[in-house]
C-alpha cells in the first residue's frame, strides 16, 4: 500500500482538475494557435540572436518554446550565468547539457523559455533586445555597471508589457 499511495498515486486533487479544465478551454480557442506560433517564433529569434553573438545553442536552434545555451564553451558555468542574469532582472535556469561534466547544481548551460514573455505581449523585436542583453551580461560577467544598465533596460521594457493589464506605470493598484 505504501508503494502505491502516496508514492505512485495521490488523491483526486479537485483544484487541479478545475485548473486543467480551464487550460483545455483556453487551448480550444482560435487565438491559442496564434499564441503558440508566436511563442515558437519568439524562441527562434531569441536563439538566433544569442547564437549570432557567439554562444552555442545546443540543438543548433529551436523548434520549441525554449532554447538551451552552452555557456561553458565560453568559460562560464550555468550557475554563474543564472546568477549574473538574475542580478540584471533576467530569469533563466541553469541546465545540464549533453555530455555535461559539471554536476546538476553547477551545469554547463542555461535554459531560456519564451512563453512568459509572449504572454505579456512581447514579440520578435523584444526578443532581439533580450537576446542582446543576455549576451551583454554573459560577456561582462563581473561588471556591476553592465548589470545595472541592463536591469534598468529590463525595467523600462517590462513597464510597457505589464503582467496584468490593470497594472500600468503610475497606476499600480487600479483594477
Amino acid at each position: 500500500d505504501r508503494l502505491v499511495f502516496p508514492g505512485l498515486q495521490g488523491g483526486p486533487l479537485v483544484h487541479i482538475i478545475a485548473a486543467k479544465a480551464v487550460c483545455f478551454g483556453e487551448a480550444l480557442q482560435p487565438d491559442f494557435l496564434k499564441y503558440q506560433q508566436q511563442v515558437i517564433s519568439n524562441a527562434k529569434v531569441l536563439a538566433s540572436t544569442i547564437s549570432n553573438q557567439g554562444f552555442r545553442i545546443v540543438s543548433g536552434g529551436t523548434d520549441t518554446h525554449l532554447c538551451l545555451v552552452d555557456v561553458f564553451s565560453r568559460g562560464l558555468t550555468g550557475k554563474q550565468a543564472e546568477y549574473a542574469l538574475e542580478e540584471a532582472s533576467i530569469t533563466v535556469n541553469k541546465n545540464t547539457i549533453p555530455f555535461d561534466k559539471h554536476p546538476p547544481m553547477i551545469t554547463s548551460g542555461i535554459r531560456i523559455g519564451t512563453p512568459a514573455l509572449t504572454t505579456r505581449g512581447m514579440k520578435e523585436e523584444e526578443m532581439k533586445l533580450i537576446g542582446e542583453w543576455i549576451c551583454k551580461i554573459l560577456n561582462n560577467l563581473d561588471s556591476e555597471s553592465v548589470r545595472k544598465e541592463v536591469r534598468s533596460d529590463v525595467a523600462e521594457l517590462t513597464a510597457h508589457f505589464p503582467l496584468y493589464k490593470f497594472l500600468t506605470p503610475g497606476n499600480p493598484r487600479k483594477t
